[in-house]
């Protein structure tokens, strides 16, 4: 690792109601016993029940924040999460690029739990050439990775695999295609690596408190890739996290809609 205190960092958009994007890494990461920085690329007026505002915030303070944490931390892992706009994704490309980050987890988030759009339409291909090929892993749900690849969404695991052997010919060193959205009893992520495929599975959660879960998932990922652990153990342990932050979640009375997952149900 690059210091003696796991470091990661998230570099995407502020959720004012505390359940997705900065706010939710920071606490996934603080979960998980790494230190968390951030680099904010948008704000969003946001709350359980939707996105009322984005606020982007201009490149080249994006640039600004990258700088500022990475000329000084010792940062072992990156986390990219809402990048809203051409010019978000082309500063944070360049960005890793400048300071040599290699582990780099992408979550190419486009549509908030609530139905909202996050990303516009014409980012989607930026996406692709900037971002993709700096990627250690991508981690899109089954309506991203078919955005990503102009598809339908995959509907059964034959499918799911088919796509991400295309996401993984766009440059990404690994794939995770999270079955969230899919049916049936349990939820089944596809991950495709240099060793292949593997078929992470738990059992599906009911609950409305799906706020956030992409990007804990991600950050989770991310957490455990910065203190050292290899990526199929990362990625096996942000599942059980997530899973059990999502099954802990009806503890919380948190907002009027999707509310959040419960990010310290290990502590209280």
């Amino acid at each position: 690792m690059a210091g003696s205190t796991p470091i990661a960092v998230t570099m995407a958009g502020s959720d004012s109601g505390g359940g997705a994007g900065i706010q939710a890494d920071l606490k996934t990461f603080s979960a998980l016993g790494v230190y968390g920085a951030s680099v904010i690329t948008a704000l969003t007026a946001q709350n359980t029940r939707g996105v009322t505002g984005i606020h982007d915030v201009p490149a080249a303070f994006i640039a600004a924040q990258i700088d500022a944490v990475l000329s000084d931390l010792a940062v072992d892992a990156v986390k990219i999460g809402m990048l809203s706009r051409p010019e978000a994704i082309v500063e944070v490309a360049s960005g890793l690029k400048r300071h040599g980050m290699a582990t780099v987890v992408l979550d190419p988030v486009m549509i908030a739990a609530s139905g909202d759009r996050l990303l516009v339409p014409e980012a989607i291909e930026t996406l692709r050439r900037d971002l993709l090929p700096q990627a250690l892993l991508i981690t899109p749900n089954l309506p991203e990775a078919a955005a990503l690849l102009d598809a339908a969404p995959a509907t059964d695991l034959a499918s799911v695999r088919a796509q991400a052997q295309l996401l993984l010919a766009m440059g990404p060193r690994a794939v995770l295609i999270k079955g969230g959205h899919g049916e049936g009893p349990d939820s089944i992520d596809v991950l495709l690596d240099e060793d292949g495929f593997l078929e992470l599975s738990a059992p599906r959660i009911v609950t409305r408190n799906t706020h956030g879960t992409g990007c804990t998932l991600s950050s989770a990922i991310t957490a455990g890739l910065a203190k050292g652990l290899p990526l199929r153990e990362a990625v096996a342990a942000a599942k059980e996290y997530l899973t059990r932050a999502l099954a802990r979640s009806e503890e919380l009375a948190i907002g009027q809609g999707h509310g959040p997952v419960h990010h310290f149900h290990a502590w209280w």
